[in-house]
């Protein structure tokens, strides 16, 4: 079938072929039809250094976008030295918990922050960055059995990213 043979779904491809969401999503991240307006999005392929990542991560968290906050701390893990990688990886991990418990899915954002507070957790005794990984691995395990049984207020879905001094 070739690509513009009837029935087949186009989608777009960045450079090395990859497919590309072009979609507009809602601001939990939720694929809309196209034709639909949805929020602004954070670029698949958004870099920034670590210190700049972790402020905006912080602020989309503050936003109530926790899909959002987990592109940025993606972009972060994926150009991170490999001495890093597994705490970004936590840290976006963290952040689609979220996600998934502001769209409803308990269950996944209960196995997503119980494997991001596994995964951070080694980095408590010398975080880089500033990174407030004791505080946000408690925060991760002290809410996950909450989960099933009391509704969480938005309010406590915005852990402190960055410890304050």
């Amino acid at each position: 079938m070739s690509p513009e043979s009837p029935g087949r779904i186009v989608r777009d491809r960045d450079a090395a072929g990859r497919a590309k969401n072009s979609r507009p999503r809602d601001g939990l991240g939720r694929p809309l039809p196209h034709g639909l307006t949805g929020v602004p999005t954070t670029p698949e392929d958004v870099v920034l250094p670590p210190d700049e990542a972790l402020r905006e991560a912080q602020r989309l968290l503050d936003a109530g976008r926790p899909f959002h906050a987990h592109e940025v701390l993606e972009g972060a893990w994926k150009a991170c030295d490999d001495d890093n990688r597994e705490l970004w990886k936590g840290l976006a991990q963290l952040a689609v918990g979220i996600t998934h418990l502001r769209r409803g899915n308990e269950v996944g954002a209960v196995r997503l922050l119980t494997r991001a507070a596994d995964r951070i957790a080694p980095y408590a005794e010398n975080p880089p960055h500033g990174i407030a990984v004791a505080a946000l691995t408690t925060w991760a395990r002290d809410l996950t059995p909450q989960i099933a049984t009391t509704p969480i207020p938005p309010d406590r879905l915005a852990p402190r990213l960055v410890s304050e001094a």
